[in-house]
């Protein structure tokens, strides 16, 4: 099982929108996918599937087994809650995060991908979630507090847990050059002074479908696949597996759940 987590310095840049409809993009390509509402305590998975979990994080965190905090989300998609207005899921120590990763990693071989929607910020639940993703995949906006909050994220993430590596999705802009563009002036920035490697992974436009799906709750990807931004959310679904299958042949060093454990610089 692969671990994505989807994260952004600030909020407001359009993560969970982006998780959704690349669990659903991947599904449509037969791989099983489970969610991960990493937006504790504030989760909203479940609005734009149309859902409502009876379990949450906060019932596994209580002894109710993983399968029945599970809901199924669309087919291939089963989703783990975060819980929306639970103080006590929002501020988990870090046995309790631990616990939680500890309890997916069990079931690891029967999902594809573990698709991580985090929160916006550097709350130590967001980063411990994304010290411990295989591809940690930063969200930006034209947005100059976006730039600003995501080069903050990057940092820490380096400074605490040696994150090394970070894909870069340009969100909500005109069109693929400007996403470009904008990738461009992060990069040079960003590689100025933290020594990590930015890739880029791919520009999702803003059109007027996106919006409306997004207002209406809806999954661009199933409400209008012909629209730019549905396209290009495809697209980067097919870019993953296609990674991903070229990854699965590469011996590598420990990732996600294998490093779990690891000894950090910061604490997780």
């Amino acid at each position: 099982m692969k671990i994505i987590s989807i994260t952004s310095g600030k909020g407001g840049v359009g993560k969970t929108s982006v998780a959704c409809n690349m669990a659903v993009g991947l599904s449509k390509m037969g791989k099983k996918v489970l969610i991960l509402d990493g937006d504790l305590g504030m989760a909203n998975v479940d609005i734009f599937f149309g859902i409502h979990p009876k379990k949450t994080v906060h019932d596994l965190l209580n002894g109710v087994p993983l399968k029945d905090c599970l809901t199924a989300a669309a087919p291939n998609i089963d989703m783990l809650a975060g819980g929306s207005g639970l103080y006590e899921v929002s501020q988990m120590n870090a046995f309790q995060r631990r616990e939680v990763l500890a309890h997916i990693s069990e079931v690891s071989f029967i999902y594809d991908y573990l698709l991580i929607d985090t929160s916006p910020g550097l709350h130590d639940h967001v980063l411990h979630l994304n010290s411990v993703a295989d591809e940690c995949m930063v969200l930006l906006t034209a947005d100059p507090s976006s730039f600003t909050d995501s080069y903050a994220l990057i940092k820490v993430l380096h400074q605490k847990y040696r994150v090394q590596k970070f894909s870069i999705i340009c969100n909500q802009v005109q069109d693929e050059k400007a996403g470009e563009q904008l990738f461009v002036k992060f990069a040079d920035v960003v590689q100025q002074f933290l020594p990590v490697r930015l890739n880029y992974k791919k520009t999702i436009p803003f059109d007027s479908q996106l919006k409306l799906s997004n207002q209406l709750q809806r999954l661009i990807i199933r409400q209008d696949a012909k629209a730019v931004s549905a396209q290009a959310l495809s697209s980067l679904c097919r870019d993953v597996v296609s990674q991903n299958n070229t990854a699965a042949s590469v011996a590598g060093t420990a990732q996600g759940f294998e490093s779990l454990f690891r000894p950090a610089s910061g604490h997780a």
